[in-house]
């Protein structure tokens, strides 16, 4: 098979060859545990500065108490504080998660938004955020942009920008509008797992064969 040449020929082989390796939809592939849009969001908030497993270790208890933007909305903030503390930042966590809530529920009548522009005026939101929820709970074009696709971005040549907003605005470019939350995710995952930060896995990569960054 020809080497891909250009930054977008790179982005669409990378996507082929990691969509055998992870296959399956955004919703499929989205490593969070959660019932609806709200969950996800909830859950989504909760991950900043933690892994996913100890989110899901968290969220059931979560859940369970408050199942719904109504219920959250009405909580008080130590008992959300004490039951999300193992992941961290637990206080901003808190304020934000029953902000959002509150929003849900006042402005958008208890039902998660699914426009980015209504997303992104929620406590705790932003663009990679709302993309998540987006491309997982309701199918429709997302490109988070986590460390994890910002570095391997920049060593698979896709761009030189280093701007979240930047990065997601070249790589729409270069993705189908329904493959990029799958997109996303797959090279999360694959940042994970081969294309670490510190001792990226060159040997065992099935994308090494083009990768500027190859080693």
């Amino acid at each position: 098979m020809a080497r891909p040449r250009s930054s977008s020929g790179r982005a669409r082989t990378t996507n082929d060859r990691l969509a055998e390796v992870f296959p399956g939809s955004a919703e499929q592939l989205c490593a969070l545990d959660h019932g609806d849009a709200f969950q996800l969001l909830a859950a989504t908030i909760l991950s900043a500065q933690c892994t996913d497993k100890r989110v899901n270790l968290t969220t059931p208890a979560l859940f369970a108490r408050f199942p719904d933007a109504t219920s959250l909305a009405a909580a008080q903030l130590p008992e959300v504080e004490a039951i999300i503390r193992s992941t961290g930042f637990f206080r901003s966590k808190a304020r934000s998660l029953v902000g959002m809530a509150n929003a849900v529920s006042e402005q958008f009548g208890g039902e998660v938004p699914s426009r980015m522009e209504d997303l992104v005026t929620l406590p705790g939101v932003g663009r990679k955020t709302a993309n998540v929820v987006r491309s997982v709970a309701y199918g429709l074009p997302g490109l988070p942009v986590d460390t994890h696709v910002q570095r391997l971005s920049l060593r698979l040549g896709f761009t030189t920008e280093t701007d979240p907003v930047k990065v997601e605005t070249v790589l729409n470019s270069m993705i189908p509008a329904s493959q990029r939350g799958a997109f996303s995710l797959r090279l999360i995952l694959h940042g994970r797992a081969t294309c670490v930060a510190r001792t990226p896995n060159c040997f065992d990569c099935v994308l090494s064969d083009f990768c500027p960054s190859a080693g």
